[in-house]
């Protein structure tokens, strides 16, 4: 029964939170190195493998772990309360969260085709913004508000 899974399931689904989130957290620093510092093919061919490698081997399937775990977690019985107002708010903070990595896998094949990329204070203040998505997802997981 997937019930006697749950504590399993809850452990390997924070830790692909945890993996997706220093992605998010790293993804933006190396896009400032990138526009700051990647003059000369050599810099800028390291960190395009860099980014390519940490989107498409860590972020990626840790994302999806994520997902598919926290559905997991949620299709237990009493797990789901749909009435509960800090629910919603994590689930915004999800499809923000979300919506912030795809957002990131653009800004990726832009830098990577030499297109026009954001500045690197630009890229600084988007680094700010896995910070202020978990603290809405922490809080209101665990204050319940």
């Amino acid at each position: 029964m997937l019930v006697d899974w749950y504590p399993w399931i809850k452990a390997f689904h924070i830790m692909a939170v945890i993996a997706w989130m220093a992605g998010l957290f790293y993804l933006p620093r190396l896009f400032v190195y990138h526009v700051e510092r990647g003059s000369g093919t050599e810099p800028a061919a390291t960190l395009a493998i860099m980014e390519t490698k940490l989107l498409r081997v860590i972020m990626n399937p840790a994302m999806i772990a994520s997902w598919v775990l926290g559905l997991l977690l949620a299709s237990m019985p009493g797990v789901l309360v749909l009435t509960a107002p800090w629910l919603w708010l994590k689930l915004f903070g999800i499809l923000a969260m979300t919506w912030f990595h795809m957002w990131l896998a653009r800004q990726r094949r832009i830098l990577a085709e030499g297109g026009p990329a954001l500045t690197g204070r630009q890229y600084r203040l988007m680094n700010e913004v896995p910070t202020v998505l978990m603290v809405l997802i922490v809080l209101s997981v665990v204050v319940k508000f």
